[in-house]
């Protein structure tokens, strides 16, 4: 008999109009009222006619979900998953009439689950997590309240879905939309303050597979949301997400290149966490030098920030010495100048290295100081002016004096000439400055090329000169 009053609510003539709405009331009223109303038989029909776009067959198909829905001894909520998703279809309906009808019977059931001791979690989050993404903003946000609700009320029920629902979460924290994006991110905060265990099902590998795929986000805030997922993972689940690392990493090295600083300082923050044991502190390194080789704007634009703050998360010296171990037998000498050079540059201009330089200063009287400057001897030595600079600041004057004396030897070139500029640039810095005050204190010479602490700063002006010249 509904079939027939469905049939007939979309007729134009009034009077069959009437007629069926009176029938459907008729028909509701005797089965609120019969105990023979069948509801796993009406369920099936009413599944097959949810995604019907008739305007009166959803007002009427949302009146029987709501009558029956009041009568006590039916349990409407038990079905839900069979019709969810039609009532959310129904959320953005050209009718301001259907869309309020459907709405308030979705509130009303939302207000049930929260009242009721079990649900059916799962199947309901996977509808929630295609609608979360509707091109229909009241459909997105009432998802995403639904979503909300459930990681409050599902517990160890939504563990399987964890990484599903993440994924409908993270693009929704940057959604155009400020009330959708506030539901979001307070979600997001719940999902990640819940401690899961991989043992109940928590699936590590599908959430790192949804923070890699969000790192691709044209929306900062997602890209950020994603990289905290990684942190924290690795925080609990250190063991496993490194299990993962090769589907993860290059993804995390590329996004060192992303245009927020914001972005990259966390990237370097998981590469730092990863890195905590040698063996990936040698393959970040090793990536990092890569990427520099690769990309040479990646060294230009952000080079010192990567590096200064991996010597701030890590051991500055730590991270020095591996760089200058993996640049010492480059083949490739102009790159090996190249970073040398910008290496040299951060070591002698970045406050974050200021115990490094501390250190070099005292490479004549201190073993762990000298040890530090042979270190990087080698590598340094790519660069003339790079290997000047590092000798002048670890005092070795006769050293930095023979090593002058040798650069007539050198192809005066354009090259040349700009890394000379640099390091006359550097000498009038504060890093020397205990370099001009030693030259204060000792008497000018006839000899240019003496060997003693004035000397040095001698050279380097008459080089200078001499390079002008030519």
């Amino acid at each position: 008999m509904s079939q027939g009053c469905e049939r007939r609510v979309h007729y134009s003539d009034p009077n069959v109009q009437s007629a069926a709405h009176l029938l459907d009331r008729l028909v509701k009223d005797i089965v609120t009222e019969s105990d023979q109303f069948s509801i796993e038989e009406f369920i099936p029909l009413l599944r097959e006619r949810m995604n019907v776009l008739n305007p009166y067959v959803r007002q009427f198909l949302v009146g029987w979900i709501t009558v029956l829905d009041s009568v006590p001894d039916i349990d409407m909520l038990g079905f839900l998953p069979d019709f969810l998703d039609g009532l959310f279809n129904m959320l953005s309906d050209s009718s301001l009439e259907i869309r309020q009808q459907a709405d308030s019977a979705l509130s009303e059931f939302l207000e049930e689950i929260k009242n009721s001791p079990s649900v059916d979690y799962g199947r309901m989050a996977e509808i929630l997590v295609q609608r979360a993404s509707s091109p229909d903003e009241f459909t997105r946000w009432t998802a995403i309240t639904w979503i909300n609700e459930f990681v409050k009320l599902g517990g160890d029920q939504l563990v399987p879905y964890y990484a599903d629902i993440l994924g409908a979460i993270l693009p929704c924290i940057a959604d155009k939309e400020e009330k959708i994006r506030v539901v979001a991110r307070e979600t997001n905060d719940e999902l990640r303050a819940i401690e899961a265990d991989p043992a109940e099902g928590f699936d590590v590998g599908a959430i790192l597979s949804i923070a890699k795929r969000q790192l691709s986000s044209e929306y900062e805030a997602t890209r950020i949301e994603s990289l905290h997922w990684i942190s924290a993972l690795l925080n609990r689940h250190r063991s496993e997400v490194l299990s993962f690392l090769n589907d993860i990493f290059d993804t995390l090295l590329k996004a060192l290149s992303d245009p927020s600083d914001q972005v990259v300082l966390l990237v370097l923050e998981v590469h730092a966490r990863i890195a905590k044991d040698e063996y990936n502190f040698h393959l970040l390194v090793v990536f990092l030098v890569h990427n520099f080789r690769t990309d040479n704007a990646l060294l230009e634009k952000r080079g010192a920030l990567i590096i200064r703050r991996l010597c701030v998360l890590l051991d500055a010296e730590r991270v020095y010495r591996e760089l200058s171990t993996i640049l010492e037998g480059d083949a490739d000498l102009d790159f090996a100048s190249t970073l040398a050079q910008a290496l040299n540059l951060i070591l002698l201009t970045s406050s974050e290295l200021a115990e490094l330089r501390d250190l070099l200063k005292l490479s004549l009287v201190n073993a762990a100081g000298k040890d530090f400057f042979l270190s990087l001897y080698t590598s340094w030595s790519h660069s003339s002016m790079a290997i000047i600079s590092l000798c002048l600041l670890a005092q070795a004057y006769e050293h930095t004096s023979s090593v002058i004396q040798s650069l007539t030897e050198e192809d005066i070139n354009v090259k040349f000439l700009v890394q000379l500029d640099k390091l006359i640039h550097l000498l009038e810095t504060p890093i020397f400055a205990y370099l001009r005050l030693q030259v204060e204190d000792v008497h000018l010479v006839d000899d240019p090329w003496s060997r003693g602490n004035g000397g040095v700063l001698l050279e380097v002006q008459f080089l200078v000169l001499f390079i002008t010249k030519c």
